[in-house]
């Protein structure tokens, strides 16, 4: 079993698996805000972060739309 994280608390299962790839994020990451809501779960991206840097947000897109999303605490993230 193959699987990556993307920061040191193992939110993606590297601790379970026969090869982990562990990614260090040296800046915060960037947002989509548009596509946030469709490609993940927000309840378990905030409740995975070890830092509570990751809350919840209502962004308003450029076309007037509103749309789920998260914000970043910077300095908190690690």
């Amino acid at each position: 079993r193959v699987s990556m994280a993307c920061c040191l608390n193992m939110c993606g299962a590297v601790h379970c698996s026969d090869i982990a790839i562990l990614g260090y994020h040296r800046k915060p990451p960037m947002l989509d805000h548009e596509y946030m809501d469709k490609m993940c779960e927000i309840p378990l991206a905030i409740a995975a972060c070890p830092t509570a840097a990751i809350k919840p947000a209502k962004i308003t897109l450029p076309d007037g739309k509103e749309v789920k999303s998260v914000s970043v605490n910077e300095p908190r993230c690690m």
